[in-house]
């Protein structure tokens, strides 16, 4: 295992982890944009909550974000996202589990 110390600036982790991953590298992210830019790459990508980011689903979840981020542009209150709770453990272990699997066939 590596770690990494990037300069800090708006998005230089996510240009430093775009230039790097490749095919058959594991990303774990909530931040959407970032995962568009790695599924095209080949690169799976999860979110905490365990949803997988693939090819037939980045484009509608990158567009419901900046549907979402226009609306708290505008002064529109979207709220947050659920509870980080035992539900979404679950959830991200299971996802994890199925994505590391299928990558060691």
């Amino acid at each position: 295992m590596t770690a990494v110390w990037v300069d800090g600036g708006a998005d230089v982790a996510d240009k430093y982890i775009e230039r790097h991953a490749q095919t058959g590298d594991l990303v774990v992210t909530q931040d959407v944009p970032l995962a568009a830019l790695l599924v095209p790459k080949g690169v799976a990508v999860l979110d905490p909550r365990g949803e997988e980011h693939t090819t037939e689903t980045i484009g509608e979840r990158l567009s419901i974000r900046d549907f979402m981020d226009q609306v708290r542009s505008a002064g529109g209150i979207t709220g947050g996202p659920p509870p980080y709770d035992a539900r979404a453990r679950q959830a991200f272990a299971s996802a994890l589990d199925r994505v590391l699997t299928r990558m060691l066939r």
